[in-house]
């Protein structure tokens, strides 16, 4: 079956619709982001390395492991554990909301790299605790396993570094995709906080009696200052910004509306909101003050461009605290932490544009589709969903196509089974970036904005690469954590 051919999934409308209520574009729109930010930050980051390097050598990491033997395996012992820590550091980093980081790369990417670090770093500091085990045994005749244990219970620090070890651990057990997929999101959010416990258990051993800081000023100078910074950071843009920003802008619930089954429009109300620097496709942390669970935030997109009185978020009801949503009352006092990502209009380079939107990934592309300058015509939503009764955001699709000239393209049916795939079963005749190739034809040409589940936009960014888009036309959100 093809896709273009298919009547039933393309739909135009013929006559005006109502003008949904989020319609206004905000009263101020954010500067856009110098591109040499990216590059100052990934600079940044390799100079740490370098520099933990070269505090190595200067303590004689080269000598010892020009001497070969055991001293050799200590040197190598050493330095594992010294790249290891400035490895957990730039974790704490990416993931500190710094908004330079942030609007520099944005959250989608820099969650895959702390994963990579995160592995990297364990694997690491595994082989800092093997090597130096080894290395001290070896020089002092022991056993592997009663040189650990004097090492534990002997050197100062190494008791809190080895419940720091055990916190990361259970940290890094959790972050396996296995175990993630069989964890409630508020659980594996909590567990994962403990990576701030185990790093900063760590310290004190290092300090202590870490060769390369007890003999070198400067090293000590250079942690000392890394360790502080990134405590400043966490404290800063995790804690006091978000606290300052929800207070000034005093967000409450102002009405709860039914978007279809188990989704729900939030619409808020606030001081100052065209002072929020936020665009159309960002979402924020949010939690409510509406009794327990309050702490624990979960990552809205915002579902329509943003006003100077008033915010919306969608939200789907996945069985966890998304479920508390449909039944805030007004009034309800909001806290927020962001705005953060980039699908926004920021990448969007004029001219023509397809988003392929599945499930609740339509939330932020309908913002966009709201908040683009895109000449009548020129804009196609290819819109996944399992039924039709899924669909939401009807009205507001109907008016766009009617008053913009948006193209909507509805694909539904389930998903293929038989390989990984952005289009339904129904249509499994068709090569993935085929079908991309019938929805829009000069698709190389076209600005592409993604998103949805996760195994779906690689799908989806696979089948547009193959079909010729340019890797930095191509803008995707995961909806995963």
């Amino acid at each position: 079956m093809s896709v273009a051919d298919s009547d039933d999934m393309t739909t135009t409308v013929a006559g005006p619709a109502a003008a949904p209520p989020v319609t206004a574009r905000p009263a101020r729109t954010p500067a856009p982001t110098p591109r040499w930010w990216a590059d100052a930050a990934g600079f940044l980051a390799g100079l740490s390395l370098i520099v933990v390097t070269a505090l190595w050598v200067r303590g004689g990491g080269i000598a010892h492991l020009g001497g070969g033997g055991w001293s050799a395996v200590e040197a190598l012992g050493r330095l594992a554990g010294l790249w290891a820590s400035d490895l957990m550091l730039l974790q704490v980093f990416m993931l500190a909301r710094i908004p330079l980081v942030e609007r520099a790369y944005g959250q989608d990417r820099l969650a895959r790299w702390h994963r990579w670090t995160g592995f990297t770093s364990f694997h690491l500091m595994l082989a800092h605790v093997v090597l130096i085990t080894l290395g001290y045994a070896a020089v002092v005749h022991a056993t592997v396993l009663a040189q650990l244990w004097d090492l534990i219970v002997s050197y100062p620090g190494m008791l809190l570094a080895t419940l720091g070890f055990a916190a990361l651990v259970m940290v890094v057990v959790t972050s396996v995709r296995a175990a993630r997929r069989r964890l409630r999101y508020e659980s594996w959010h909590l567990l994962h906080l403990y990576a701030y416990l185990g790093a900063g258990l760590a310290l004190p051993h290092q300090l202590w009696t870490g060769a390369d800081f007890v003999s070198s000023p400067a090293a000590r100078f250079y942690w000392w200052g890394l360790w502080a910074l990134a405590a400043a950071a966490v404290l800063g843009f995790r804690v006091v910004l978000p606290l300052w920003r929800s207070g000034r802008h005093r967000l409450t619930v102002s009405h709860v509306v039914p978007e279809g089954p188990g989704l729900t429009s939030l619409y808020l109300r606030g001081r100052g909101l065209d002072r929020l620097p936020v665009r159309a496709g960002q979402f924020f942390l949010w939690r409510f003050l509406d009794g327990p669970g309050w702490s624990r935030a979960h990552p809205y997109s915002l579902s329509g461009p943003p006003r100077g009185d008033l915010l919306r978020i969608t939200v789907k009801d996945l069985g966890d605290d998304s479920s508390r949503v449909a039944a805030l009352r007004p009034g309800a006092r909001v806290l927020v932490e962001g705005p953060y990502g980039r699908l926004t209009g920021e990448t969007y380079r004029g001219g023509r544009v397809t988003m392929l939107a599945c499930g609740i990934g339509i939330t932020p592309l309908l913002a966009l589709l709201w908040d683009l300058r895109y000449p009548p015509g020129a804009a196609t939503l290819v819109y996944r969903a399992r039924t039709e009764a899924d669909l939401a955001f009807r009205t507001e699709l109907d008016w766009l196509a009617a008053h913009r000239g948006v193209r909507l393209v509805y694909l539904l049916g389930p998903r293929a089974g038989d390989r990984p795939s952005w289009l339904p079963a129904q249509y499994a005749d068709n090569t993935d970036d085929g079908a991309l190739r019938q929805v829009a034809p000069d698709i190389a040409a076209h600005d592409l904005y993604i998103c949805g589940p996760t195994e779906w936009t690689e799908a989806a960014r696979a089948a547009a690469r193959t079909a010729g888009v340019p890797a930095a036309h191509v803008h995707t959100e995961r909806f995963a954590w």
